[in-house]
């Protein structure tokens, strides 16, 4: 699996190259700037691409402007976003054009191997992995008591939050530890609560989920 990585801290570059090289990924490029990226992801066709936000030379949100002009070019091109904190609007940003294949992750997760390889593997995959201090961010921003997550009992929202992490049912069911059984009706009464459509598509469902706690209402 080729892999465009796009971080201009040297070390912690040169970390995730050899942290992803040790799984299996090949690294198609490494680079530490904006220009660099976007010759990176034009040339390099890679099957995902690991970008922090902020990238040389504005040190804003280089990095996820390359992304969403390269998801542009290549639709459905996965992306990984890392930033250093929490900004929702990078996030709705990321997921607006529905297609999938996005994550967004907060660099402290990097320092977990597994996790942080995993969500690799997840959006490369095609699915969505979306860090579980933005999914508690939209959850806080959208519990008054006129919305609709008022109607979900304390185990849904449990339920709720790891779904719109991109968590399969299976993935649930270990977390919490009951049956899938237990997770599909939860999940069932979640999509009825909110007025969505229910789908045994695990990213259709985040992308409807996470769509719906980030718009006004």
């Amino acid at each position: 699996m080729r892999v465009v990585l796009a971080e201009d801290l040297f070390l912690l570059r040169d970390g995730l190259v050899r942290l992803l090289e040790a799984h299996g990924f090949e690294i198609a490029a490494a680079v530490g700037s904006g220009p660099e990226l976007a010759r990176a992801l034009a040339e390099s066709d890679p099957d995902v691409a690991v970008i922090d936000v902020r990238l040389p030379p504005t040190h804003t949100d280089e990095g996820l402007q390359c992304a969403l002009r390269a998801r542009r070019e290549r639709p459905g091109l996965p992306v990984l976003i890392l930033s250093q904190h929490v900004e929702q609007l990078y996030a709705r940003e990321l997921l607006a054009d529905g297609s999938g294949a996005v994550g967004y992750l907060l660099k402290d997760r990097v320092f977990d191997a597994a996790q942080f390889v995993d969500a690799v593997r997840r959006v490369a995959a095609g699915g969505t992995a979306m860090d579980p201090q933005v999914i508690q961010q939209l959850l806080a921003r959208r519990a008054g008591p006129d919305r609709r997550l008022a109607r979900l009992s304390p185990r849904e929202l449990e339920v709720l939050e790891l779904m719109a992490q991109g968590r399969s049912n299976t993935a649930i069911a270990d977390r919490l530890v009951v049956t899938e059984r237990a997770v599909a009706k939860h999940t069932s009464n979640i999509f009825t609560k909110l007025g969505l459509e229910v789908s045994d598509d695990d990213n259709r469902r985040v992308l409807a989920v996470l769509a719906h706690l980030d718009r006004d209402r």
